[in-house]
């Protein structure tokens, strides 16, 4: 059996508008009041993590956001609420809170409802969830442009933060290993006891969902 690897998803400046149209908050007037949380799923990869934070400067570049912040629901800080907690003490009374994600599923839910429990905390704080990417053309032809890159054998890795490739604080003992699958902790129904060495050599994939 032979397996080709495409590259992630990545930052596409054409998704923008659709975090700007998930909810009535994004589109409406009055876009200088509202604050943005911006949360990913989280990885073990530092890179992965970079580009989230990213992305968010991108859609905040250009746009009058009163602030833009970034979060993630799982592995890594900052969490959801600790991204919330930031936004209000640096004032924000509206915050749109979205979710990096293409579909729905445990860890998406979890943002909806750590969301409401914080707003339903602070009176104080207004806070509307905007959503996720969901199906969309724009979604789908980047798939596509993926898996025709992937076909021509045509893959264009970042590597040069990679923690398979360059030492970083606290990751000095990945370099040179093989990129093996990890467990994920927060997602249920992950038994990994087995045992099993899945080893697939230096394949540098970003935890973007």
């Amino acid at each position: 059996m032979e397996f080709g690897y495409g590259r992630a998803l990545g930052i596409r400046p054409s998704f923008w508008s659709l975090w700007t149209s998930a909810s009535p908050p994004w589109s409406r007037g009055g876009k200088e009041e509202w604050a943005v949380l911006v949360v990913g799923r989280g990885s073990s990869d530092p890179d992965a993590n970079s580009d989230l934070f990213k992305a968010s400067r991108l859609f905040h570049e250009g746009r009058p956001y009163e602030m833009v912040e970034t979060a993630f629901v799982s592995m890594t800080p900052p969490k959801v609420r600790e991204g919330l907690e930031r936004l209000r003490k640096l004032g924000a009374r509206k915050v749109a809170v979205f979710s990096y994600f293409l579909f729905t599923g445990v860890l998406e839910e979890r943002i909806r409802e750590e969301s409401e429990g914080f707003a339903d905390e602070n009176p104080g704080v207004e806070v509307r969830y905007a959503g996720y990417f969901g199906a969309d053309g724009r979604v789908a032809d980047l798939v596509l442009e993926r898996y025709r890159e992937a076909v021509r054998g045509d893959i264009r890795m970042n590597c040069d933060v990679c923690v398979h490739r360059v030492a970083l604080p606290g990751f000095e003992e990945k370099v040179g290993a093989p990129a093996t699958p990890h467990y994920h902790p927060d997602e249920p129904g992950h038994d990994h006891s087995h045992g099993h060495d899945h080893s697939h050599g230096h394949g540098h994939g970003h935890g973007h969902h």
